[in-house]
């Protein structure tokens, strides 16, 4: 059965070579010399190609498939009988920076248009911006884009701000790998903020997260809002990413327990202090000075809530 299959599969090939046609799932491609010839001069490129995406053998989609470098680097027939040299014969190559960025996108785009990851490519920050496809993508090499540990090293070329954030004490595991920047960005563009893969921020982290999605009886505002609120995903000094550690973090929008608060509650004023406490003495009678403390579930939970109960009760105990 193989040798039939490897057979018929010779007799294609013939018929296409006699045609003057190259098979490919993206239909005809530019004619000219085959790797054959081109390897003659470009030996280097070659050998590291064959170990690329591109040039791995199983790939049907992949120039390899077809067997012509102009596929990428247009008809060389020009370039050969020149003698070679760079530009000579009218060669395209993407990874010249003399090639415009739109240029050099044209020619990924032949084979990587359309499809659910590039839909949004047109009008995206990159493609505004000038990125070409080879300012992050390797053709001739392995693609360190394709790999978890190796790829954040890419966006940081440019992402100089998140370089820093992601060496802070508390953050995702993007360092040893588990965690890559295309878990929750599309470079390639997307409707959502700063190119997350899902509509939203939040819709975002629940694809990790999902256990703070609720629903609750008791929602916490920002959590249904935008998780970069309270977090900073990239890293930061205080646990738990968030942006400052409690309870200032909490009192950038919650008055602080204690003083007048309590009073109102007709509870006990805590050590004895006077029933009108106000200024930065009111934030010192914070429990431990750990919002965390009483409201454990901050995200959100099912628990009555202090306002619409009999008996006052903390919210999101």
């Amino acid at each position: 059965m193989k040798f039939r299959q490897h057979g018929l599969s010779r007799i294609l090939q013939g018929l296409a070579f006699a045609l003057g046609l190259t098979l490919s799932s993206h239909g005809a491609v530019a004619a000219g010399p085959g790797p054959e010839i081109c390897v003659n001069c470009h030996k280097d490129q070659a050998e590291s190609y064959a170990a690329s995406v591109h040039g791995q053998k199983g790939n049907l989609r992949g120039p390899s498939n077809a067997g012509e470098c102009s596929t990428c680097h247009g008809d060389a027939t020009e370039h050969v009988k020149a003698g070679g040299g760079r530009g000579v014969g009218g060669i395209k190559n993407p990874g010249s920076v003399k090639m415009a960025p739109d240029e050099k996108n044209a020619t990924c785009l032949t084979c990587h248009a359309g499809g659910s990851k590039r839909t949004h490519w047109e009008g995206s920050t990159h493609q505004a911006r000038g990125t070409a496809c080879t300012s992050c993508h390797t053709m001739h090499s392995p693609d360190r884009v394709l790999t978890k540990l190796t790829q954040p090293e890419v966006c940081f070329t440019c992402h100089k701000q998140q370089r820093v954030e992601i060496n802070r004490a508390f953050r995702h595991p993007i360092l040893e790998g588990k965690v890559a920047c295309s878990d929750c960005h599309n470079p390639h563009g997307s409707i959502g903020r700063a190119l997350m893969k899902r509509d939203s921020v939040v819709d975002t982290c629940y694809q990790c997260h999902a256990e703070k999605r609720g629903p609750f009886v008791h929602s916490h505002e920002p959590v249904n809002e935008d998780c970069t609120i309270c977090h900073n995903p990239h890293g930061t000094v205080a646990d738990s990413l968030l942006k400052i550690r409690p309870p200032f973090l909490c009192h950038q929008c919650h008055t602080p327990h204690g003083g007048v608060i309590a009073s109102l509650r007709g509870q006990p004023q805590p050590g004895g202090l006077p029933q009108t406490i106000t200024g930065k003495s009111n934030v010192n009678v914070t429990q431990g000075r750990g919002c965390l403390n009483c409201h454990t579930q901050i995200h959100g939970n099912n628990n009555p809530d202090a306002a619409r109960s009999p008996t006052p009760q903390f919210m999101f105990r």
